[in-house]
């Protein structure tokens, strides 16, 4: 070649042969020779030094595309199942691409966070950038870590915020990201662990003070990894929608179709109302119908707000917000059924005897305008003979048929006899700086019955509707218990007791008449918690097992499309069976819903626990300006290195260690469940009641450490010489005891 090659010439050579990309590659390739390879090796050193190549082991590449064979790190599934990573070290100006592993059977099984080298192929027409061939695992899942950094003179150490972890983690200088004392952090491991000395890690995210207001609920979300941001394109298609038209939809803005939510609710996505049936066939019974916002015309099927609501799977709420599954446009406007606008929505229409029995229903996707919405409170008012102004005109014609309806349901309930457990559940109420300002249990009124008993007749509905059709479907199922959690609950039982037959069917109207006996004595709050124990997790599945808990054979959750994704599905399936639309359930919806059930249901789970953590760090914040005072409470479990005691004012579990209960050794017995004194033969057994002194309240981990004061009116021996326990002396009758009053100078 006469001449050398531009500067673009040289990079389009890069692009099309990245496995022929060294010094020598392009000179054979231009035919450069002699001393023009001088001038070559400028060139190539001004396109490194503009950003266009970098050199790796003397190949250089274009840095906006991955080498053939690169290092990635493996991201969780996405909502399909599907595997992807992302390259290790990424130095290009545009977006980091990602990439579609391809695992073959015999592969390791990948997890996120692992590390891997993969051979790398273009992927054209794609949402991701390549494909990936495993060549080998090169490093397993690193530790992460949450927790608070400490800086010292080199580097720092973090103090996980975990419960039960005691070890901190050293960084050393040069990976701190510039954290400052006391912030709180993400870290990962980088290095292996050592049997010596503390392990190490590396900062890779700062998340900002931890004593900030209301930064429990964002160290819940930062630390199950709970999606809380919706990326610009999801954002961009939200704008684009518009109010639904009234083409192929039925007029429902003749029925009174009311919502009753709790008094802060943001969304409102189920309405309903009772009408008396006019048909002499069915005297005293009712019309009874629930609408349920459309969601599936506005998330469709493939669209990136579709992959986004799959990812998210659920809503999950906390005491201060809430990290919704769609956008605020939808799940607070669009899709929300306000007062007074018209709102597109899936209703049932279902006729009910006078005993609650459904005898028939029907479907049609429909608008409607809600003529009012109602808290809780405000229709209990009503119904209770204190209506205001705004509930007064709906008394007769709307709330009065609602809770006869409800009367009627209620009958058919008892009849079906499903688990009736009593546990109450807990509010924090938060001040405007976040702060807690009180911890209560919730009222639950019949307000809030009636509203659970028509949204479970509705699911109930779409499951056998979607049955007849034999349509896929997502269906909610909970298994009956295992029998070795039933034995555990017998044992309970007996020692309370309390009967619980043995060598029968178990049904659920068993387990009533356990807690029905137990209701009202001391141990009414253990056995709850025992049965509760017992059952198996509900969760999501396209086969049908039935609902144990709910005593009914076809269940599926259809009342809930904005806050969750099963119900989108179930709506879905509705739209194609019906013939609705061309929003329905796609041919991919149902190759994927084995796939899906099993995202979901972990999604569900993963809330679950965040918004757990997240209650119990403000419970921490709370009792921690209460650290020395004595509280009462009940043994809600037991186990080798403590007793775990509930407070009755707060319902906080706080651990006694091992060391309050004395100098006797206690073994612990995991099939009972129980403690027993080596020497005294002292049996401690969940459901005991307890007084404790809060000695430790850590509100960043939500840990709390209790000083046993009194089990059962018997206090614990403290000191080397003395064992067991010994009862609480009262003062003679007759005499008061002294007391000393001091003042303070």
């Amino acid at each position: 070649m006469s001449q050398l090659p531009t500067k673009d010439e040289i990079l389009e050579f890069i692009r099309e042969n990245p496995d022929a990309s060294t010094k020598r590659d392009i000179a054979r390739a231009f035919g450069i020779k002699g001393a023009a390879r001088v001038d070559l090796k400028a060139m190539l050193k001004d396109l490194a030094a503009e950003g266009h190549l970098k050199k790796r082991k003397r190949r250089f590449t274009d840095p906006d595309k991955l080498p053939p064979v690169s290092v990635l790190q493996v991201l969780a599934p996405d909502a399909d199942g599907d595997l992807f990573a992302v390259p290790m070290e990424w130095q290009g100006t545009g977006v980091m691409p990602q990439v579609l592993l391809s695992l073959r059977d015999s592969d390791p099984a990948l997890g996120q966070g692992d590390r891997v080298l993969a051979r790398l192929t273009e992927a054209e027409g794609e949402a991701f950038q390549y494909t990936g061939r495993l060549i080998r695992r090169i490093g397993q899942n690193p530790s992460r870590i949450l927790g608070i950094f400490r800086k010292r003179s080199e580097g720092g150490r973090i103090v996980p915020i975990d419960k039960g972890a005691d070890k901190e983690w050293q960084v050393p200088d040069g990976a701190t990201a510039d954290a400052k004392d006391g912030e709180l952090v993400e870290a990962e491991q980088s290095g292996p662990k050592s049997r010596m000395g503390l392990p190490k890690a590396r900062i890779v995210d700062r998340l900002g003070d931890p004593s900030a207001p209301k930064a429990v609920s964002l160290i819940a979300i930062h630390q199950h990894g709970i999606p809380d941001n919706f990326p610009d394109d999801v954002i961009a298609e939200v704008d684009r929608a518009g109010p639904a038209s009234a083409d192929g939809r039925t007029d429902l803005s003749h029925l009174p179709l009311i919502t009753i939510d709790p008094a802060d609710a943001r969304d409102h996505d189920d309405a309903c109302c009772a009408i008396p049936d006019d048909d002499p066939a069915n005297e005293g019974g009712f019309l009874l119908w629930v609408a349920i916002a459309d969601v599936a015309h506005y998330v469709r099927p493939g669209t990136a707000l579709d992959d986004e609501a799959k990812r998210r799977g659920n809503s999950t709420y906390f005491p201060d917000r809430v990290v919704p599954m769609l956008p605020d446009r939808l799940s607070g406007d669009l899709c929300s059924l306000h007062e007074g606008v018209e709102r597109p929505c899936i209703a049932v229409e279902m006729q009910i005897n006078a005993q609650g029995e459904k005898l028939s229903h029907r479907f049609v996707r429909g608008l409607m305008t809600s003529p009012a919405a109602l808290s809780y409170e405000d229709a209990q008012a009503a119904i209770d003979g204190a209506p205001t102004d705004r509930t007064k005109p709906l008394l007769d014609p709307v709330l009065r048929p609602l809770f006869a309806a409800y009367k009627a349901l209620k009958t058919a309930r008892e009849h079906r006899q499903p688990l009736e457990l009593d546990l109450p559940e807990r509010k924090i109420e938060l001040t405007d700086d976040g702060k807690v300002a009180s911890v209560n249990y919730r009222d639950r009124f019949d307000a809030h019955k009636l509203i659970e008993e028509c949204m479970v007749l509705a699911n109930v509905a779409a499951a056998e509707t979607l049955n007849a059709q034999k349509s896929p479907l997502i269906f909610r199922v909970h298994e009956e218990p295992d029998p070795s959690k039933l034995d555990a609950l017998r044992d309970v039982a007996k020692a309370s007791g309390l009967p619980l037959a043995k060598g029968q069917v178990l049904h659920t109207r068993h387990l009533n008449q356990l807690l029905n006996a137990a209701a009202g004595k001391d141990e009414a709050e253990l056995i709850n918690m025992a049965t509760l124990r017992s059952m198996t997790q509900a969760y999501y599945s396209p086969k049908n097992y039935g609902h144990f808990g709910l005593a009914l054979k076809n269940y599926a959750h259809f009342t809930s499309p904005i806050r969750r994704y099963a119900d989108l599905i179930v709506h879905r399936a509705l739209v194609s069976a019906h013939g609705w639309g061309d929003d329905g359930l796609t041919a991919h919806d149902i190759d994927r819903l084995e796939a899906t059930s099993n995202h979901i249901s972990d999604t569900e789970r993963r809330s679950m626990l965040a918004e757990r953590d997240t209650t119990d760090r403000y419970l921490a914040a709370f009792l921690s300006e209460r650290v020395g005072q004595s509280f009462t409470g009940r043994v809600a479990g037991i186990a080798k290195f403590g007793i775990f005691v509930r407070l009755d004012e707060t319902g906080a579990d706080g651990l006694v260690p091992m060391r309050e209960l004395g100098q006797e050794f206690f073994h612990f017995d995991r099939d009972t469940g129980t403690l027993q004194g080596a020497d005294s033969g002292r049996i401690i057994r969940s459901g005991q009641r307890a007084t404790v002194k809060i000695t430790e309240a850590v509100p960043v981990t939500g840990g709390l450490v209790f000083e046993l004061l009194d089990l059962e009116g018997e206090t614990p021996a403290k000191g080397p010489a003395r064992r067991g326990f010994k009862r609480r002396k009262s003062p003679p009758k007759g005499k008061k005891k002294r007391t000393v009053k001091r003042t303070r100078r």
